[in-house]
């Protein structure tokens, strides 16, 4: 039974339910969502959260960048989300568990993530720069992403879960015409970040 860290839907959100990617400063993003979070999540089993919109699961969702190329993944059929079999994405993140505390658990869950999926050969720092939602498919509806950056200068990239997917550095350029053919098959929030992704870099 794994257990993750969720916020109830109106606990997060006001009057609207805001759709695709959100640019915000690191003064914004923390009063409109993170505070909230912080003050109303709580630890909830995973079987249950994902059969009901309610609650929105946090995913930190972490962008890896050096100079004017993004690192593109493409997730195998070998890996646990049917949901996310064969699609390719910008982002590195999952869920956050009670291993990542109850102090600065963003944070941790974030450094987690990345360095579970990737192999890193520089220090990083990510920074936070927005939120993504999507309430257009079941994936979606239950889940809230924060999006982080992290920029590398020189680093080398290796994907760690070869069974689970497979993953390099595109040039931007390139990036853009990929997450418009639909035969390349992107991920929802990432082809919705591509779109914003001249304000994030």
């Amino acid at each position: 039974m794994e257990f993750i860290f969720v916020i109830k839907r109106y606990d997060l959100f006001d009057l609207e339910f805001p759709h695709g990617f959100r640019r915000h400063n690191a003064d914004a993003l923390r009063t409109l969502y993170l505070d909230r979070i912080e003050k109303h999540g709580f630890f909830a089993e995973r079987a249950y959260c994902e059969q009901d919109s309610g609650f929105k699961q946090i995913i930190p969702y972490s962008i890896v960048t050096r100079g004017d190329q993004v690192f593109l993944l493409r997730r195998l059929s070998s890996q646990g989300e049917s949901r996310l079999h064969n699609k390719m994405s910008i982002g590195v993140g999952g869920h956050i568990n009670p291993i990542d505390g109850v102090q600065n658990f963003l944070e941790a869950g974030c450094h987690r993530e990345i360095t579970e999926e990737l192999d890193i050969a520089e220090e990083f720092t990510p920074l936070p720069v927005g939120i993504i939602n999507d309430e257009s498919n079941a994936v979606g509806s239950v889940h809230l992403g924060i999006v982080h950056l992290v920029r590398l200068e020189r680093g080398e990239v290796k994907v760690r879960e070869t069974d689970m997917m497979e993953g390099s550095f595109v040039p931007l350029e390139e990036l853009k015409k990929l997450a418009k053919d639909p035969a390349c098959n992107f991920e929802s929030w990432s082809s919705m970040i591509v779109e914003a992704i001249d304000t994030i870099l």
